[in-house]
């Protein structure tokens, strides 16, 4: 924004009133606007619940990558057992 204002030897307060002026212009801006604004910053209780989701899926993920290296070194401790030669 800076830049821009600085392109046009003009304050940044006048570029940030000049496009809050065009993104409440008509209704389809404003609701545009609207949804950027709930995704990119949440309200409280939504970005609560999604950091909340985001932590179990994080979890999850986690026990899943346990569960698989866990499993390999199981079937390659039962593959060399297998290859030993018995007496």
């Amino acid at each position: 924004m800076k830049g821009l204002a600085d392109d046009h030897d003009i304050e940044v307060s006048n570029v940030i009133s000049g496009l809050c002026e065009w993104a409440f212009s008509s209704s389809e801006y404003k609701i545009q606007f609207e949804v950027w604004l709930d995704k990119a910053y949440p309200p409280k209780g939504q970005a609560e619940d999604r950091a909340s989701a985001e932590g179990e899926e994080a979890s999850e993920a986690e026990e899943e990558r346990e569960e698989t290296a866990e499993e390999e070194v199981h079937e390659d401790r039962d593959y060399s057992e297998d290859r030993e030669v018995k007496p």
